[in-house]
């Protein structure tokens, strides 16, 4: 495993802190990008590519470039408003850009930041206009502005991120949790730079580096419509191999908080590349030392680095558009409190809660967080093109076949 340094692994865990409190949406992606442009100033052996609807390509400068790039893809935005219509002084209609159950919305704060000046507070009063494609909500601001015009973003107002000692269902975990606005899908990108910037380190420095990439998307809340564009267009080789990389709602008894990060072998609409699957699983295994789950004959062992390999069928993923535009494609993905901000969701869907539903911030682990990191530098030295089931059914034929003579 490639170690990082103990300063590395800090300034990786404050790219979290600080991108996953950056306010973003669906089509208004624009301080994410900032925050990327600045993070990346002054780092020297990369290329930057932009295609025509603003998803960015990260490659390594004076890399031999193949037809079989490895990327890791993340999106940057998260489900969040924006301003359609002034109704009056104090009050405004917003859109709502992602997927978030009804019951959350009337009376939960919101803030806006105009491009200019100060936030600006509010709260849900009622429902705007409910048709589709985006449905909107009426706000009443906190004070009379004229600065939330039509185009604004606005955002959940929570409270800033925070590292606590439990996860989102109470339970404590190994090494702490970041409580924070909008880890999907800015906790799994900050992974990805992360990744990347540890191997252009080695490139620029000489070591052998594969052609890793990593590409970032845009509006991926209302329909991986980024995703679509970049596919359609043929922007990534053909045979490039894709790892998706998301933040996926947790089930606590199935894909725990803390039990690192998941190879993902699909999502509610399909099932990614098996072979490439298979080849990152391989790539887990060999960090682990062992499978995600031990087999019957097997007992549990205690290891320093853990992962988990599920389908996580509660929702779905830009690997599914990956894998139907004809690329090679699977997922890693960090196991998800609080998915897209809602609060107690098992109970509020199972009809059982007693209270009313609540926003709150969403949760990860920092364990499966620098777990992501760790797996895609692996996955960016070595990725292998199979992961040897093949080889192993063969030589399980040769070696057992006589038992049907």
């Amino acid at each position: 495993m490639h170690e990082r340094t103990e300063s590395v692994r800090r300034e990786h865990q404050r790219w979290l802190t600080e991108l996953t409190a950056v306010p973003t949406a669906a089509g208004k992606e624009s301080r994410v990008i900032a925050w990327i442009d600045k993070c990346l100033e002054g780092r020297e052996g990369f290329h930057r590519r932009i295609d025509s609807h603003g998803n960015i390509e990260l490659s390594l400068e004076g890399a031999t470039a193949t037809d079989t790039p490895v990327y890791f893809t993340a999106h940057l935005d998260h489900p969040a408003f924006v301003v359609n219509r002034v109704i009056g002084p104090s009050t405004i209609e917003a859109e709502f850009r992602g997927g978030v159950m009804e019951d959350y919305f009337v009376g939960a704060p919101v803030r806006f930041y105009p491009d200019e000046g100060h936030s600006v507070r509010g709260s849900i009063v009622e429902r705007g206009d409910q048709t589709d494609p985006f449905k909107s909500w009426v706000i009443e601001l906190d004070t009379p502005s004229d600065a939330c015009e039509p185009g604004v973003l606005g955002v959940w107002d929570l409270p800033e991120p925070e590292i606590l000692p439990t996860d989102t269902f109470g339970r404590e975990v190994s090494g702490g949790c970041i409580h924070t606005p909008a880890c999907d899908d800015l906790a799994a990108l900050a992974a990805a730079l992360a990744a990347f910037d540890e191997l252009r380190a080695m490139h620029f420095n000489g070591e052998r580096v594969p052609d890793a990439r990593v590409l970032l998307t845009r509006a991926e809340e209302i329909g991986f419509i980024g995703a679509i564009g970049a596919s359609r267009d043929a922007f990534m080789p053909k045979d490039s191999r894709i790892i998706a990389l998301e933040t996926s709602r947790s089930f606590a008894n199935d894909s725990p908080i803390g039990a690192g990060p998941i190879v993902r072998v699909g999502d509610r609409v399909s099932v990614f590349s098996p072979g490439l699957t298979e080849s990152v699983a391989k790539v887990a295994e060999k960090l682990a030392g062992g499978p995600a789950t031990p087999k019957a004959n097997e007992k549990q062992t205690n290891r320093a680095w853990n992962w988990q390999r599920k389908l996580m069928a509660g929702g779905a993923c830009e690997a599914s558009v990956f894998c139907a535009y004809g690329y090679e494609a699977t997922c890693v993905c960090l196991p998800l409190g609080n998915y897209h901000n809602m609060a107690n969701l098992d109970a509020v869907q199972a009809r059982s809660n007693d209270a009313k539903p609540e926003i709150a911030r969403e949760c990860v682990s920092l364990n499966d967080y620098h777990g992501m990191i760790d797996l895609l530098i692996a996955c960016g030295l070595e990725l292998p093109t199979t992961g040897g089931f093949m080889e192993r059914v063969e030589s399980l034929w040769e070696a057992r076949k006589g038992v049907l003579a």
